[in-house]
Formats: C-alpha cells, sequence, structure tokens
C-alpha cells in the first residue's frame, strides 16, 4: 500500500487508516476473534496505522488495540484522541493528561504516534462540548499542554479535530500549534478543499479548512468518508452521529441516494466508489475507514486496487453539489 508523509510530521502514514471508533465499530462490538482478526488482516494488507479514542466505546476501542498491538507484524503506528468535557474545563491541563495517561495504559504502550484533540471548535454539532480558540490557544490551554506532554515523550505530533465552526477551526490551524488535523471530506461535503461553496448550497461550509493546513504543512487525515454510513450502504442507517450542522440523517440519505443514481455501478460498490472519490484528493495524506464487519477491509483493499475516482465521475458530482443534490 502506498504510504505518504504525514505532513511536517516526518511519519510515514498508509493511505488508508483504520478507524477504531463507533462509526463501524468492529472493535467495541464485534466478537474477541472477529476484532483480532480485524487488526491482523488491515496490517497485512498494507495499513500501518490505527486511529482511535478514550471515548470509542468508553475505552473499549484502545482496550482491544492494546491487546493485540504487541502482536501484529510490522507494528502499526498508534493516534488517540481526548475530548474534555464540560466538567473539565477548569482544570483543563490536568484532563488532559490524565486522559492520555489512562488510554497509555489501555494500549499498553508509553507513547503514541498521534494524539489529537477531539472537541469540536467554537460552536459545537449535537450538542457535543466544545472549546473557544482561546481555550486551546491560551496560557495553560489546550496547546501548551499538548506541547508539554510530547516534550516528555508521550507522542510524537499533536493534532486537532477541525470540526465545529469553520472559523474557529481555521484560527487554530493557523496559530501553527498543532501538526496534523482531522479534516470532514466525502462525496456528499467536500467543502473542506474549496475557496467558496457554491450559491445554494445548505450544509456546513468547510472552505478553507484544506488551504488552512497546507499553509502549515499540516498532515490531513480524512473522517466520515463513508458520511457515517450512509455513503457505504443502501440501507438506511438506525442511526448516524451527524457531525456538521445544516444536515441531518434523512437528508444525508437523499444526498447519499443522489450520488448512487449518478455514477451507479460502474466506479464499485457504493463503499468503494466512496472512498475512490476520497483517494483522487492527494492533499489527504491517509483516510481514516471505519470498518463494521471484515468484508469491509475487502472492499477498501479493492477500491484502492482501482485507484481514484477519475474525473468525468467527479464531474457528475459537481453538478449535484451546485444543485443541492436534486
Amino acid at each position: 500500500m502506498k504510504k505518504n508523509l504525514l505532513g511536517r510530521t516526518g511519519l510515514q502514514i498508509s493511505e488508508i487508516a483504520f478507524g477504531g471508533g463507533v462509526t463501524g465499530g468492529i472493535l467495541i462490538a464485534a466478537h474477541e476473534p472477529t476484532r483480532q482478526e480485524a487488526l491482523a488482516r488491515a496490517v497485512a494488507g498494507g495499513i500501518n496505522w490505527i486511529d482511535t479514542a478514550a471515548l470509542y466505546g468508553d475505552g473499549a476501542s484502545e482496550e482491544t488495540i492494546g491487546g493485540y498491538l504487541a502482536s501484529l507484524t510490522p507494528r502499526p503506528h498508534v493516534s488517540t484522541k481526548v475530548r474534555l468535557e464540560r466538567d473539565d474545563m477548569g482544570d483543563i491541563a490536568g484532563a488532559i493528561e490524565l486522559s492520555l495517561t489512562q488510554s497509555l495504559r489501555r494500549l499498553r504502550v508509553d507513547s503514541v504516534a498521534l494524539f489529537q484533540l477531539h472537541n469540536q471548535l467554537g460552536e459545537a454539532v449535537g450538542g457535543r462540548p466544545s472549546l473557544r480558540p482561546h481555550d486551546v490557544l491560551r496560557k495553560g490551554g489546550v496547546a501548551d499542554t499538548f506541547d508539554r506532554l510530547k516534550a516528555q515523550g508521550l507522542f510524537h505530533a499533536s493534532g486537532l479535530t477541525a470540526a465545529g465552526d469553520t472559523s474557529a477551526c481555521i484560527e487554530v490551524i493557523d496559530s501553527g500549534r498543532f501538526d496534523t488535523a482531522q479534516v470532514y471530506y466525502n462525496a456528499i461535503n467536500p467543502s473542506a478543499v474549496w475557496t467558496r461553496a457554491p450559491a445554494g448550497w445548505r450544509a456546513q461550509d468547510f472552505s478553507g479548512i484544506i488551504a488552512a493546513c497546507r499553509r502549515h504543512n499540516m498532515g490531513m487525515l480524512n473522517i466520515r468518508v463513508f458520511a457515517g454510513g450512509p455513503l457505504a450502504r443502501v440501507q438506511r442507517p438506525e442511526r448516524l452521529a451527524v457531525l456538521i450542522s445544516g444536515t441531518d440523517l434523512d437528508n444525508e440519505v437523499r444526498c447519499a441516494a443522489a450520488v448512487r443514481c449518478a455514477l451507479g455501478d460502474a466506479y464499485g460498490t457504493p463503499a468503494q466508489t466512496a472512498l475512490r472519490f476520497a483517494l483522487a484528493n492527494t492533499d489527504l495524506s491517509s483516510r481514516v475507514i471505519g470498518v463494521s464487519m471484515l468484508t469491509d477491509l475487502d472492499e477498501a483493499f479493492a477500491a484502492l486496487a482501482q485507484g481514484p475516482l477519475p474525473d468525468v465521475a467527479v464531474t457528475k458530482l459537481q453538478g449535484l453539489w451546485a444543485s443541492d443534490f436534486r
């Protein structure tokens, strides 16, 4: 599998990464032998990066990874995250340090390749706890705490999640205090790569996020490649934790159906088509994919073999973006 430089970190990351979150959820919900097989199959296929968080399964994802990490060859990099809750605002530094300590213990490691801020910035979506740029950048805030823990050798690189209010995300990115960013980008909402959204665009506009990351040579990890599920399967998800404003489950399902109608099966299964779309954006160092069953990995590897979505397909999608998927 192709490896890309993760921005200025000096780390090489596979062009897809194994997502250990609730979306997909194989490391949390599957039987133990399946969890082990999923990790082994991912590494055997060339994936050298596993992304997780303390929040995923209340630590269950990290515990699963920690149980098998030493047996994986070659041993993959691991990234994890901290989300500060409202009760943590009185001691941001202490809460971050405690979360990292607990994550390292569950992962059974002394350090991780990447430690990321999981909170949305500015105004959060869906009632999630958010942070103001001031909380991140002030003296003794998130960035200072990350710098201190990084200097102690507890992680190699620091990252943030570019979600919440777009202007707040760009403000924190432009501080230059973080090495990487998780970037929301998929065939339903590719706005992070735009300079300006088309007239009539209704979903959240992430325009300028990728340009800001490029200004600071930040590594970019693409999240929500499958929009949380609607782009991967025809079946309507039973639930979807919507991460962005201006949309809901019904709208995401509608937009995904429009993508399938426009592209058909000429570019593979719905999941393969969605991943091939993300592969076409070479600004992204890696794409973090959720895995719910072992066959999801087979589909991902098949999409890699087919390569990025061709320009003719992207042109069809541009028509959908300009017409609100109608």
